[in-house]
């Protein structure tokens, strides 16, 4: 790691992995509240469980499915292509660079991204490898060559 700052510890990670799940979970909901009627006023087959109208398994999971995992990878992809901080990481001071200290570029956003998927299906344990020192990287941040830091508390301006 070229940077000087230090590695972010895996609590501020999850801290702010859980600020941007509320975020998300927003984005989630209205996403899927505007897509899901769509498909059911559509005229496309629908599934009619005890009254409940709803979109076939095929699209859920074909269509609906997909496209909130590009919409999840745009969040990140925006924010760490803008400063290298979603909303949760600027309130716990931490970023993503390269390991080579440079901003990510959208490829880099690709891999991280696809390698953050691998290591919640590892239920989570990719997580755990920021317990290893002297690094202190997650599996997706060795496997996208990126690193996350800790930043410095900026100085409070004194009033007067």
């Amino acid at each position: 790691m070229t940077s000087e700052l230090p590695a972010a510890s895996l609590i501020r990670r999850l801290a702010a992995l859980g600020y941007d799940a509320l975020l998300l979970i927003a984005l989630i909901f209205i996403t899927t509240g505007i897509i899901v009627p769509l498909y059911t006023h559509s005229g496309l087959p629908v599934t009619d469980i005890n009254g409940v109208v709803k979109p076939p398994a095929w699209f859920a999971q074909g269509v609906l499915l997909p496209l909130l995992l590009l919409e999840i990878w745009g969040f990140y992809a925006w924010f760490w292509l803008h400063g290298g901080q979603t909303l949760g990481m600027n309130t716990w001071r931490i970023q993503v660079r390269r390991a080579d200290g440079a901003p990510l570029t959208l490829k880099d956003t690709v891999k991280r991204f696809a390698a953050g998927l691998l290591s919640w299906l590892l239920l989570g344990a990719g997580y755990l490898l920021a317990l290893v020192p002297p690094q202190r990287q997650t599996l997706h941040d060795r496997l996208s060559r990126t690193v996350v830091v800790t930043l410095p508390k900026k100085e409070k301006k004194k009033k007067g």
